[in-house]
């Protein structure tokens, strides 16, 4: 026990940010074989839950490549539950000194059980699409935190200050929930939608084809918001710069892979891509809505010293 203790690191080394990474990776990798699940009718290849069935904890030859599916899904998770441990323990030595980041390694660890019981529920409902979308709401969640764990893996802790002015934060988070508006939509849009994780599962009843539309009202508004925050970065030549270029980019595939697969009747490979895009999505919002401020202990050692734009701009 002592020898594992020692191991432990007290200070944010190499390990940990691999840890960071590593775990942010695999929330969003979990997220595509979830995909794969649902897109390839495997959703019930294990009929119930915790165990593959009745009578047996793993799939069976019997089940086929669906069973085999599903139970790959639910390994992994269990592997990203065990990715959740060894992140959590590569900041629990750090309580004191790195608060943060021992909150955030815990919230993120405890959604993970969070949502092999909300896996379980939709399994046991009959793929629930309610119940289904909640599995990606928790989806995005965990991105969110993983991600704002690997932010603040290479800051430092205390005090921030403004890297922008306040009407830009101000658009930033309006774009924030913009995106919210816009994931939430496309849930119940696939929720109404062919694929349904199985043949029988019931769908919510509301007309795909008119919330496809209503779908593109706040995807189309995030796109604008972002465009508005790019040119604003350049012009006021703000540090965000990349972070709000990285959004839009990722913002500009979503939507062309939106619009593709909505014109090609939904092909189950590019839903797929569209569910991961969400997530990238989610990750860069997240970042650039970090990097809106800065360690206030970083300015002052490194002595930082602002763009006249940028100044300007912040004190008004």
């Amino acid at each position: 026990m002592k020898r594992m203790q020692g191991w432990l690191p007290t200070a944010i080394d190499r390990r940990v940010r691999v840890f960071a990474w590593v775990y942010l990776a695999a929330q969003i990798l979990l997220v595509g074989t979830g995909g794969l699940v649902r897109l390839t009718s495997s959703g019930l290849g294990c009929p119930t839950w915790p165990a593959c069935t009745e009578d047996s904890l793993v799939n069976t030859p019997e089940m086929g490549v669906h069973g085999f599916i599903e139970f790959g899904n639910r390994l992994l998770g269990v592997a990203l539950g065990l990715l959740a441990i060894a992140a959590f323990l590569a900041v629990v030595r750090m309580r004191a000194t790195r608060p943060d980041l021992y909150w955030l390694a815990l919230l993120a660890g405890l959604g993970i059980p969070a949502q092999a019981l909300i896996g379980g529920i939709s399994v046991r409902t009959g793929l629930n699409p309610w119940v289904v979308g909640l599995h990606f709401v928790v989806s995005t969640i965990l991105v969110s935190l993983c991600t704002a764990f690997v932010y603040r893996v290479y800051t430092a802790p205390g005090p921030r200050t403004a890297t922008v002015p306040r009407w830009y934060s101000v658009v930033a988070q309006v774009t924030s929930l913009a995106v919210a508006v816009t994931i939430l939509v496309g849930i119940v849009t696939t929720g109404s939608g062919p694929h349904a994780g199985d043949r029988d599962a019931p769908r919510n009843g509301l007309d795909p084809e008119v919330l496809q539309h209503v779908h593109s009202w706040p995807a189309y508004a995030t796109l604008a918001l972002t465009v508005v925050l790019v040119v604003a970065a350049m012009r006021l030549r703000l540090a965000v710069l990349r972070w709000s270029v990285l959004l839009l980019a990722v913002e500009l595939v979503q939507v062309a892979v939106g619009l593709v697969q909505a014109r090609t009747g939904l092909p189950p490979f590019l839903v797929g891509i569209h569910m991961v895009l969400a997530c990238a999505l989610v990750a860069a919002l997240v970042s650039l809505l970090l990097h809106l401020k800065r360690p206030a202990a970083a300015d002052a050692d490194a002595g930082t010293v602002l763009p006249r734009s940028a100044e300007s701009a912040l004190g008004s």
